[in-house]
Order: C-alpha cells, then sequence, then structure tokens
C-alpha cells in the first residue's frame, strides 16, 4: 500500500517527522491488511473508499491525546497485555453499579481493591427513548445517555481509570441503529445517501425471499426479521426495513462502503475519548446474503480485519472484542483463520464454556464438557478468551447435538433437562431461574437469573439450610475458579461477588417487565459491599472472602498466561473435570470436582503428568501423588503445578 509517492504525499500532513514516521510505519505495518480485505469486500469502489479513509485516520491521528499516544507505544511493546494472568473484567451498567459516570469515578478504589484492570461498562451511548433493548438501540454513538452523564465524564473516567492501570471497554453495536439515529431519520425524508445506509424494500418480495432462511432472535415479542415502515420508500411511500432485532432497530446495509467509513470515525473518536476496549455487538449479522440465516458470513470477518487495520494505524492501544455467540467451528473465525489468522477481534466471548459450566453442574458430568471443549479448534496465539460465569444477557443452551452424541447422550433431552433444571421445574434442582423467550416450534427455552440464584443460594436461603447454603456458596466459587484458571481474560459479572440473588422488583418497571432478564440485573448493593468484610461467616461474605483469594492466587500465576490453552486430559471419573496447561516454567494440571460427593481420584491420571509430588496453588498444600488416590471433597477445585516450581 504505501509507496514511495504515497508516502510522500502523507508526510505533508504532518508538523512533527516523528510523527509522521510513527503514522508510515504502522501503515505499512498493516496497510496490507486493510487494503485486501476491502478489496474483498468492496472490489472497484476500494481506491475511492481509501481516499476519504486516510483522511479520516490522519484526523484522529492528530486529535489523539498525548497521554493515549504514549500508551499506544506501550501497547505495541508488550502486544500480550490483555492475555497476562493479572488481567481480570468486570462488567456493570453504569446506573446500577453506581449511578452516573461520576458516581463510577468515586468507586474506583472498589474496583481496584478486587483487582479489576478491565471496565466494561454496559450501553451507555445514547439510546432511544422508551423501549431501548437494554441500551443497544443507538440513537447517538457521539453521546451519552442523558441521565449518566457526558462525553466529557466518559473522557474522566477513562483517565481516571488509565491511572489506576484500568482499560475501559465500551459496547459498539454493528448491525444495527435504533429508528431515531441520524442515519435512519434522513432514510425516512427521503435522503438517498442515507437510504443506502440500511436494507429497505419496496414490497414483500424480497422480505419473503430472505426469509425461507432466517431464523427469528425474539420470537416472543419481535417476530419476522422485517419490519413495515410507512415512509421508509423511496418516494416517501412505504417500505419493509430489515430489522433482525427489534422494530426499532434498523439494520446497517454493510455492503455500502460509506457505512464502514462511518464506523472507522465512530471507533476513532471513542479511541480518542479513552475506549481502549470495543465490544462488536451483534458482529456476526452484519453481512445479508440471500438463501443463508445471514450470519458469520466471510465478508464480516474481512470488514473485521478492516476495522481492526484501520484502528491499529492511528490507535493500537485498542483492542476488539467479539460479541458472537455461534458454534465453534464459526467462533474461531473471529479470532482469525487462515489469511485472517490473528488479525480480527483480539478476544471473543467462551460461550460454551459459560454454558457447560453449568451443565455439568445441573448433571454433576463433564463428559459432555470435556467433549465440547476438545471440538475447540485451536486459537491464535495472540488471542484470547473472554470468560463467565453470567453475564447480562439470557443462557441459551448452545449445545451441539454431535457433542452430546460423544458424550453417550441426546442433545435435544438434554437441553430439554437443563431448562427444566435451571427454570426450577426439575425434581429436587436447587436452581431458581426464570424461562425466557420460549419458541414452541423448537421447543427452546433459554434461562434468565443470577448466578447465585441459579446456583441454589436463593432456594438454600429460603429453607434456612445450612448444608444447602454451603453447597451453594462451593457451587459458585467452583464456577468462578473454571473461568479464572481457564486461560483469558476472566469478566466478572457485576454482583456476583457478592452473590446477590435474582431481582424479581423488574416487574414493576413497566419497561423492564416484558423482559425478564432484567431479573439478573440487580442494582449494586453498597451496603452489603461495605460490611461484607465483617460478615466473614454469611454466604455472601464467604463468596466474597474466596473470590478474592482466587484473584489473588491468580494474579501470582504465571502458568495462566492465555497464550496457552487449556487441554482436556482424560478423566477417569465423570463427575471431576481434568485441565492440562503446558506452560515454559512446568505443567498445571487442574481439577475441578462438579458434585456435592466426595470423590477418590485415582492418582495415577495426575502422577502420570506431574510426578510423585505436587503443590496446590490453591490452598498452599504439598500433595503426595504416589499413593492410589486423592480425595475431592465436594465442589473442590485444585490448581497443582511440579513440586519446587516457583511460587
Amino acid at each position: 500500500m504505501l509507496k514511495t509517492e504515497l508516502a510522500a504525499q502523507l508526510r505533508t500532513a504532518f508538523d512533527d517527522d516523528r510523527d509522521a514516521d510513527t503514522f508510515l510505519l504502522r501503515l505499512e505495518r498493516y496497510g496490507a491488511d486493510l487494503v485486501e480485505s476491502l478489496r474483498a469486500v468492496y472490489g472497484e469502489r476500494t481506491d475511492a473508499l481509501l481516499d476519504r479513509l486516510l483522511e479520516v485516520m490522519l484526523h484522529a491521528y492528530h486529535a489523539r491525546p498525548a497521554d493515549l499516544k504514549r500508551l499506544d507505544e506501550a501497547r505495541l511493546l508488550r502486544p500480550d497485555w490483555l492475555q497476562s494472568p493479572e488481567m481480570v473484567g468486570y462488567v456493570a451498567y453504569t446506573d446500577r453499579f453506581a449511578g452516573t459516570l461520576k458516581g463510577v469515578q468515586g468507586r474506583l478504589d472498589y474496583l481496584e481493591g478486587l483487582g479489576v484492570k478491565y471496565l466494561h461498562l454496559m450501553p451507555l451511548l445514547k439510546p432511544r427513548e422508551g423501549e431501548n433493548d437494554g441500551g443497544y438501540a443507538v440513537q447517538d454513538y457521539r453521546a451519552v445517555r442523558p441521565d449518566l452523564g457526558t462525553m466529557d465524564d466518559l473522557s474522566t473516567l477513562a483517565r481516571g481509570l488509565r491511572d489506576r492501570g484500568i482499560s475501559l471497554e465500551l459496547d459498539l453495536v454493528l448491525n444495527h441503529v435504533a429508528r431515531e439515529h441520524e442515519w435512519a431519520r434522513k432514510a425516512r425524508a427521503g435522503d438517498p445517501r442515507y437510504r443506502a445506509y440500511f436494507h429497505i424494500f419496496p414490497d414483500r418480495s424480497g422480505p419473503d425471499a430472505y426469509e425461507a432462511t432466517l431464523p427469528e432472535v425474539f420470537p416472543d415479542f419481535a417476530s419476522g426479521n422485517f419490519t413495515w415502515d410507512e415512509a421508509a420508500g423511496e418516494h416517501g411511500e412505504g417500505g419493509w426495513v430489515w430489522t433482525t432485532f427489534n422494530s426499532y432497530q434498523w439494520d446497517l446495509n454493510w455492503s455500502n462502503p460509506d457505512v464502514f467509513l462511518e464506523f472507522v470515525d465512530l471507533i476513532l473518536y471513542l479511541a480518542n475519548r479513552g475506549v481502549e476496549v470495543f465490544r462488536l455487538d451483534a458482529i456476526a449479522f452484519i453481512w445479508k446474503r440471500l438463501g443463508t440465516d445471514s450470519q458469520n458470513q466471510p465478508e464480516v470477518h474481512h470488514l473485521t480485519r478492516a476495522l481492526r487495520a484501520a484502528t491499529r494505524i492511528v490507535a493500537p492501544a485498542v483492542a476488539f472484542k467479539a460479541e458472537a455467540i455461534v458454534a465453534p467451528g464459526e467462533l474461531i473465525h473471529y479470532l482469525g483463520t487462515r489469511g485472517h489468522h490473528g488479525k480480527v477481534s483480539d478476544l471473543a466471548y467462551h460461550n460454551s464454556l459459560m454454558v457447560q459450566l453449568w451443565s455439568s453442574l445441573a448433571s454433576r458430568d463433564t463428559r459432555l464438557f470435556a467433549e465440547a471443549l476438545r471440538a475447540f479448534p485451536p486459537k491464535p496465539t495472540n488471542t484470547t478468551w473472554g470468560m463467565y460465569v453470567r453475564c447480562h444477557d439470557d443462557i441459551g443452551w448452545a449445545i451441539s447435538d454431535d457433542d452430546a452424541a460423544r458424550a453417550g447422550l441426546s442433545g435435544e433431552a438434554h437441553r430439554h433437562f437443563l431448562s427444566d433444571f435451571y427454570s426450577g421445574q426439575f425434581p429436587g434442582t436447587f436452581a431458581r431461574g426464570l424461562v425466557f423467550q420460549y419458541n414452541p416450534a423448537t421447543g427452546d427455552r433459554r434461562i434468565s437469573g443470577s448466578a447465585a440464584s441459579l446456583a441454589g443460594l436463593e432456594a438454600a436461603l429460603e429453607t434456612g439450610d445450612a448444608r444447602q447454603m454451603e453447597d451453594a456458596v462451593r457451587r459458585l466459587l467452583l464456577l468462578h475458579t473454571v473461568i479464572l484458571g481457564f486461560g483469558g481474560v476472566p469478566l466478572l459479572y457485576m454482583g456476583d461477588e457478592l452473590a446477590l440473588l435474582n431481582d424479581y422488583a423488574f416487574e414493576d418497571v413497566p419497561e423492564h417487565a416484558p423482559d425478564n432478564r432484567w431479573v439478573h440485573r440487580p442494582r449494586m448493593d453498597w451496603e452489603l459491599a461495605e460490611r461484607i468484610q465483617q460478615e466473614p461467616d454469611s454466604p455472601a461474605g464467604k463468596v466474597n472472602a474466596g473470590l478474592r483469594h482466587l484473584l489473588r492466587v491468580r494474579r501470582d500465576t504465571p502458568h495462566l498466561h492465555a497464550s496457552i490453552e487449556s487441554q482436556v486430559l482424560p478423566s477417569p471419573d465423570p463427575r471431576v473435570l481434568l485441565l492440562r496447561r503446558d506452560h515454559p516454567l512446568g505443567v498445571m494440571v487442574q481439577v475441578y470436582n462438579f458434585s456435592e460427593e466426595t470423590v477418590m481420584l485415582p492418582a495415577y491420571v495426575l502422577r502420570d503428568v506431574l510426578g510423585d509430588h505436587a503443590q496446590d496453588r490453591l490452598s498452599g498444600s504439598a500433595f503426595s501423588l504416589d499413593r492410589p488416590t486423592v480425595r475431592l471433597e465436594g465442589y473442590r477445585a485444585l490448581w497443582l503445578t511440579e513440586a519446587g516450581e516457583p511460587a
């Protein structure tokens, strides 16, 4: 891309030779990725797009604050910053965590004390008024939701976080904008430039052809994928608008290079405000193709690679996280395969890990878990997983029929069992969850609920049974031990460190009542947070103390660097999951008992890997493996390394 004439031309845009050298060196490094992917998507329109794109990038580079330019250089020197064992994320809604952005600023001591290095504030860019899909119907990407503060407040918060070594993540909704967004308003007013930003059809022939192969995301309250709009037609008459999620969320037409250019500009604007990680929301849906489900199309990965390359040139401190809740065979493409290897998103959600955690907890059987992990192809070593026990969303039982069959199960029957178990319908269940989006055509039932309520703490507190409460605490700590030990960025969901229960008051809020996902989006209990360490014997106190201990151990365990992947070891007991990590410092074996029963694990499975002696980093205990068995109490976890390794 960087020919001599172009380099000379670009140098005239800089007053400082050092800035010119920096920009041009990055352009040399990432220019081929940018141009190749743009040509794959836009063909002969690429050259005209590149001229405009360079203008946007140069403007953003000149506007980038000095402290962020310094961060860019630091990140280039430490490209594995997201892979370090000290990297721990925290996910929260601004208003539910601290009221406003200024309120979050006042809670930085709490986050730092917990060991957080990465703060994901859920959608806070200005949404449409009224129903807005939890903030994912954005009306203005350059403004903050008015009740949360201003864009200047966001910049101030980002700077305060950065001073404490905490990176700020925001959601960037790529697939759609609110019907009230300026682009949609201009399209409805008849502006042909902005009508081309969307997929608008004059009659049902086009939508019907696409609908033949499109699934429904929200069958309960947003059936179909197209919405009639009285003013969307070419001459002011009505038209059918593509709306994958809700009628007020208009899908963007990424086959239009103007849409790509708009999003580069938005990403760089927000990066210059201090955003360090972008959660690329609904990224799987951005490219439409007739005769397919219009998800995971090849152009999605070209577009992501091009967005990343443009961002790397201007703001290499920035990372991308793919919000792609798709099958493992598709998911790996969001981290990069073949020509895109390690060149698209830096992180992706390991949704399967989360699903298998809850599956094994209900069944007390890890064989399906092991089969699911074995089915994952290796990821690029410069990328990492985002791992979580719970998040703001429901749990969809994304269990492969093939994985289930290899584990001796029926996929359909097991999904049905999990829905029954976690909605409280299965005999003897400990869980308290709610069914979300029941689809009678497929039998699919997703589940809402907080981690503590799903793990049995709510039920135990209702009965007052001390043993049940202890089991619930141990389940919660086991789940978090797995995500902290798997190797990636563990994401703690706000309130889970306090074992907050389901918040049924969501039903009293009119705009929340139709969507029971709000049951696991409680307000932060700051009174509990302030007294929790004075209540060490309460269930919440035990969860909090246990989690803080796990975080300290993780921080001091180099074996958990995310460039290394966890591999499944064959387990002689179906209740126990065994994971192996091969680090240059030595082998690590993790042992997880997913049942409340004591398991006598044959010691040979550990001895064959670790030798006769090992150290458990979680307890600090030494283990002699030259005996027949190792005793694992209910829900016990071990992080074993070879004896004599650096602690």
